[in-house]
């Protein structure tokens, strides 16, 4: 899985490409615990490359909202292709999150 963050004023917008399954699992909760310790909680997350996830990806993504709704931010998904969105969707997580086509929706709903 690769990773990758840039800065738009004070949203961090997240890159992630690859998988995101098991194997992958450890390595993104720590990447994202770095992005969220330099105190931004207000992530939008482009999975526009990602091309597949599994329950163990879903655990970091909703660990990752936890924590940012503990600091009062909010979290935004974007760019969701097919298959993971279908993942989402057979899990429910479209409930949990909030999910927009492409990048300037979404740091549009993160602000």
């Amino acid at each position: 899985m690769e990773f990758a963050q840039e800065q738009a004023g004070d949203i961090v917008i997240v890159k992630v490409a690859g998988r995101l399954d098991s194997s992958a699992a450890q390595p993104a909760e720590e990447s994202f615990a770095r992005v969220l310790g330099g105190g931004v909680p207000h992530l939008a997350i482009d999975m526009s490359r990602l091309e597949y996830i599994s329950s163990a990806g879903l655990r970091v993504l909703l660990v990752v909202a936890k924590k940012v709704q503990q600091a009062k931010g909010k979290v935004v998904l974007f760019a969701l292709g097919a298959n993971v969105r279908e993942v989402f969707t057979i899990s429910g997580f479209d409930q949990i999150f909030s999910i927009e086509a492409d990048a300037a929706a979404a740091v549009a709903a993160v602000r």
